[in-house]
């Protein structure tokens, strides 16, 4: 079917872990894990999105599963592009003018890798593409009002990056981002399985631990799970029970390292607008910030109320459907 029209205005948050999208007028019509399928031998890609990601560690030799983002940024280019021209014609449909796109970015990329974003969704069929930094979408999808000359503190915790800033007047002050978020607090659980257990576990099951009885904050009463890995003694699959302390000491690193960059970056926040952090509290964003006691622990290190923004995973995407409305400004165009 063709849409009519000046073609649509998409929001998308191209995360590492997930790419949720949200149409103007309609809200987030798609969230999809951000994984493709594709065969080796002839570039062919496969599968996209949900279908791909059950393929994860299970594929033949010619079929090769894998996600084109790192790190929040992108590692391979190609794929990136093809995932990106499926969940926009997905998203689209037929269209007969081409959408303008705005992506989601971390807050201290290089102008390299902002290019490639613009590039590959050039290529996937966007007619213009705009970049927002990633807390400045947060804050907005928090239903925070940037726009006030007072400083608010977002800690948006993703799959590939952790970015934190103090924004105020629409715009970052000080700004960090840290390469540590949910897939290194998976990698953490993978590590100490095999440490500890002597047993090897796929991706999938590290994020099925880290979701079910993960935690970062002692809790008052322990709480386990069983799951099967590959014993590194016997060659052969096993079962083991394993319990929320467990992963306490498993994943209390990677939390202090976040720790860490929010306590830098309230260093170097200016004195008044550290006053209205202090006053107002942290917001903490993206699917990382519900990691159990994740908000507990970065209250008591740094002595500041935190709070977990309501539909936490969905608003960088909100947040830049609402940067939307602005587009027409950015283009020069009168608001119809």
């Amino acid at each position: 079917m063709f849409k009519l029209g000046f073609g649509q205005d998409i929001g998308i948050d191209l995360g590492t872990a997930t790419v949720i999208a949200y149409v103007k007028g309609k809200g987030i019509v798609l969230r999809e894990p951000s994984v493709v399928a594709v065969d080796s031998t002839t570039g062919e890609v496969l599968a996209v999105g949900q279908e791909a990601r059950r393929m994860l560690g299970r594929t033949p030799g010619n079929i090769v599963a894998t996600r084109p983002l790192r790190d929040g940024v992108i590692s391979d280019y190609t794929v990136t592009e093809k995932m990106l021209k499926y969940f926009i014609n997905k998203v689209c449909g037929k269209f007969i003018f081409a959408p303008r796109i705005m992506i989601c970015i971390p807050s201290q990329v290089t102008e390299v890798e902002k290019k490639a974003v613009i590039d590959a969704a050039s290529q996937a069929g966007a007619r213009k593409v705009y970049l927002i930094e990633e807390p400045i979408a947060a804050a907005i999808g928090a239903g925070i009002d940037i726009s006030k000359a007072c400083g608010n503190m977002v800690v948006d915790i993703g799959g590939g990056t952790t970015d934190i800033a103090v924004i105020s007047l629409g715009g970052s002050v000080v700004s960090s981002s840290i390469k540590v978020a949910g897939d290194k607090f998976d990698e953490a659980i993978v590590k100490y399985i095999k440490k500890k257990h002597n047993i090897i576990i796929g991706e999938r099951t590290a994020e099925d631990l880290k979701i079910n009885i993960g935690c970062v904050y002692p809790k008052i009463q322990d709480t386990e799970m069983q799951i099967r890995g590959r014993d590194l003694g016997t060659g052969l699959p096993n079962t083991v029970t394993i319990k929320s302390s467990e992963m306490l000491e498993a994943l209390i690193e990677p939390a202090m390292m976040i720790v860490e960059a929010v306590h830098g970056v309230l260093e170097r926040t200016p004195p008044e607008l550290a006053a209205d952090i202090s006053d107002k509290g942290i917001y903490m964003t993206g699917g990382g910030s519900l990691l159990d006691g994740l908000d507990k622990l970065l209250q008591e290190k740094t002595g500041i109320n935190v709070m977990i923004a309501q539909d936490t995973v969905s608003c960088v995407a909100l947040g830049t459907g609402k940067a939307l409305d602005n587009l027409d400004a950015l283009d020069g165009r009168p608001r119809r």
